[in-house]
């Protein structure tokens, strides 16, 4: 698998949003190991040292543990912690900035494609 990498964004922080996405999408569970910091280094041309930099954020975030030795590891709850979290930031963050546009355009939020979705949210304009 090939990544394009964004210019505008770390590496590490790019890598570690693959991470989270993985988790969120299910692909590493709770108790999953991560690739080792060399694989991933060696599979996509990275310095170690961003690898281990992307890694030690998701510790610090609560997601992924270290085992001195072993490797690291999903935390159980992490994809629960990661979903919560991920809808308070877009309720908080993205919704607001969506349904602003949408209303310039003059759009009808119960119009659009998929809009059942949207009235749970409250979001009829």
């Amino acid at each position: 698998m090939t990544i394009g990498w964004n210019d505008n964004t770390p590496i590490y922080r790019q890598l570690k949003e693959r991470v989270i996405g993985m988790i969120l999408d299910g692909a590493l569970k709770s108790g999953d190991p991560l690739p080792s910091v060399r694989q991933i280094a060696a599979e996509y041309q990275l310095n170690p040292i961003t690898v281990s930099r992307a890694y030690q954020e998701l510790v610090d975030d609560n997601l992924v543990e270290k085992r001195r030795g072993i490797g690291m590891f999903v935390i159980d709850g992490a994809s629960e912690n990661l979903l919560a979290s991920e809808r308070e930031r877009f309720i908080r963050e993205e919704w607001p900035a969506m349904l602003e546009r949408i209303r310039r355009l003059g759009l009808d939020v119960t119009q659009l494609p998929g809009s059942g979705s949207v009235e749970k949210l409250g979001g009829a304009a």
